[in-house]
């Protein structure tokens, strides 16, 4: 195994240090810069133990001499004494506060002496200003790696690894695959090297087998030898006797992949079981840690878990940070649990930081609200009035994900006339930029609140628009067709002074009710069949009304009764029609769920068919379910379609 065989060459670098006869010289200590063999206790070499390792530091040294220039910042490790605990802390600190690699590299470069762990966490703090995820994931700028600041702590790194203590050796390996450090060169090789043969003499605890495994995943897959040993070894205790922190990073590293194609199984749910018990402990960290790790690892089987770190959740959401709160919401979106008490906690947290808090954050409190249909006038009157100050600084993503849940909820904030101005300018200045899937959700999220975007709609209709939804990742499936479909019928019927070009039929849908993602919510069947039976006791007959009545106009009507010149209820099958009734049984999944409004798809279709000439009976599931005998539901019926005729008795 090429690994191995790495291992055995005792490959050494030597950066100009001067070894005085009197001093016995080592192969351990031709790997460190420093004047003499620094282990009082004899050399690494010659000790099999992997035991307990002193405190090792990273300390500039005036006097090195190497192959990087005379300017260039020199470190080398210590056993002396490291940084006392109050200068680590105040190094931390200036990292966690570094907003960009720039302010890294002065960090470092102002630094006298940090810790080995300290110096791991710079180089990953680097990653986490530096990284751009996505398909082909990258740095940002890859010349951050040539700063002579990381080159020198590189350089250190390498030739005295063996110096590392066992948590800042897995750590910086693990950041050299964060900021993608080719996995053959001299530092990756000596790092794996050491980190192998510490693995294999098994003393390493269960996070640092973690970060690890971490590190594993990124060089060698998730098929990879070194990942296979370390879940062997973290396995070997069971999850009840790991620490808070141990458990939370075996998640991670599950979550990073190990757990593929379904691998590892009894361990997670033997890890869920043990998470339930101990959910009331945990922090923050933990709390969307966790979250995101379920998530990510699909584990649908976990409900209790979900719902018992979403209470937990309630209690650290104003201590939340703007990426762990983002996590909290997306792994709740995903496995479809909300809180009442979650959701009021939201909104102190949006309401105080609308204006502060990170875009994203905004945008996936939005989209929690959107997806479980919550209609919360305190989030969106706040993200409502952010946006007309912060959109520009928006992605258009960002944008169109935060004025969707306008529309769905059916919801207008005071300010709407500024928020949808803001929006009309957006458009203007940045149109090109916005991926035209992206572009279409915008503007049909506009017409669910009846905000008519006609100075788009021409370009949207034309060919070159059409042609690039065609040509995006997913193609122009039936859901965008439906989405441009109702767009046109808006224009048509709500805009008569357009001119503009109008949707080919080739690219229009004939029903908006189809399965998985539609435009329409399917009538729920035990209420339809509830008000069905009403209406056979009111009419006499099955045959004066007909039911899941296709229209030309793509709608589907729950019910339709057809009335002739004189007011009196035709045959469902009669042709000649004077007046034609659509009765909406609305349903609780037509409502948002904490109030009594319908969604916007709904209040749309009503609107769109009363525009036809449908005369639009409503009957919500709320009224409906107070009826308690037949005669109730006949004379609720009776009132709600023929409000002026007197109650006919057959």
């Amino acid at each position: 195994m090429a690994l191995k065989l790495l291992q055995r060459l005792s490959v050494g670098v030597h950066l100009g240090s001067v070894f005085p006869a009197a001093w016995p010289v080592c192969v351990a200590c031709l790997h460190a810069s420093a004047g003499r063999c620094i282990f009082t206790g004899g050399c690494r070499r010659l000790q099999p133990s992997r035991g307990t390792r002193s405190l090792t530091a990273v300390v500039r040294d005036p006097s090195f001499v190497g192959t990087l220039g005379d300017s260039a910042p020199r470190f080398r490790l210590t056993q002396r004494h490291g940084p006392a605990d109050k200068d680590e802390r105040d190094f931390h600190k200036r990292l966690n506060d570094c907003s960009s690699s720039s302010q890294v590299l002065k960090v470092l470069r102002s630094s006298t002496a940090v810790s080995d762990g300290a110096a791991a966490a710079a180089l990953h703090r680097l990653a986490d200003l530096e990284r751009e995820e996505g398909e082909n994931p990258c740095l940002r700028d890859p010349s951050v790696l040539e700063d002579h600041a990381v080159r020198a702590l590189c350089l250190q790194l390498e030739c005295d690894s063996r110096l590392l203590s066992d948590s800042a050796l897995m750590s910086a390996l693990l950041a050299c695959t964060r900021l993608y450090i080719d996995p053959w060169s001299t530092l990756m090789v000596r790092l794996l090297s050491e980190s192998q043969e510490r693995l294999e003499g098994g003393d390493l605890s269960v996070s640092q087998l973690c970060t690890l495994g971490r590190a594993a995943l990124a060089v060698e897959g998730s098929r990879g030898a070194m990942l296979a040993e370390v879940m062997a070894q973290i396995q070997k205790a069971a999850p009840s006797q790991w620490s808070l922190d141990e458990l939370v990073a075996v998640y991670q590293l599950l979550r990073s992949g190990a757990a593929l194609d379904g691998k590892y199984r009894d361990l997670l749910n033997t890890m869920h079981a043990h998470a339930v018990t101990v959910a009331p402990s945990m922090d923050e960290v933990a709390v969307s840690g966790l979250l995101g790790a379920l998530k990510d690892l699909d584990q649908t089987q976990a409900t209790p878990l979900v719902i018992q770190l979403c209470k937990r959740a309630v209690r650290h959401l104003p201590h939340f940070s703007d990426e762990q709160l983002a996590a909290v919401l997306a792994a709740l979106m995903h496995f479809g649990h909300s809180d009442r008490y979650l959701v009021e906690a939201l909104e102190r947290r949006v309401s105080a930081a609308a204006f502060t808090c990170h875009p994203e954050t905004l945008t996936k409190a939005t989209q929690f609200l959107s997806r479980r249909n919550i209609l919360s006038p305190a989030v969106l009157d706040a993200v409502a009035e952010s946006f007309v100050y912060r959109a520009d600084g928006y992605s258009t993503g960002q944008i169109a994900r935060q004025i969707a849940p306008f529309g769905k909820l059916a919801y207008l904030p005071p300010n709407a006339g500024e928020l949808f101005r803001k929006v009309e300018s957006i458009l203007r200045t940045r149109f090109s930029q916005f991926q035209p899937r992206t572009l279409l959700r915008l503007l049909h999220s506009c017409i669910l609140v009846e905000r008519f975007p006609v100075n788009f709609v021409s370009k949207v209709f034309s060919s070159f628009f059409l042609q690039q939804l065609q040509e995006e990742k997913n193609g122009m499936d039936r859901f965008v067709l439906a989405q441009l479909t109702q767009l046109y019928m808006t224009v048509k019927l709500e805009c008569p002074f357009y001119e503009g070009p109008r949707l080919l039929p080739k690219y229009r849908v004939k029903s908006f009710l189809m399965p998985g993602h539609s435009l329409e919510t399917t009538v729920e069947p035990q209420l339809d069949n509830s008000v069905k039976s009403g209406l056979v006791q009111l009419f006499g007959a099955r045959s004066y009304f007909a039911s899941k009545v296709l229209t030309p106009y793509c709608y589907t009507l729950d019910v339709e009764i057809k009335l002739d010149e004189e007011g009196y209820v035709l045959p469902a099958s009669h042709q000649d029609v004077f007046k034609r009734i659509a009765l909406c049984i609305d349903g609780q999944r037509r409502f948002s769920t904490n109030a009594r409004r319908l969604l916007g798809s709904e209040s749309i279709k009503q609107r769109h068919l009363q525009l036809l000439g449908y005369q639009v009976v409503q009957i919500p599931f709320y009224e409906f379910e107070q009826l308690r005998s037949k005669a109730a539901v006949s004379n609720y019926l009776h009132q709600k379609i023929f409000p002026h005729s007197y109650r006919l008795i057959w």
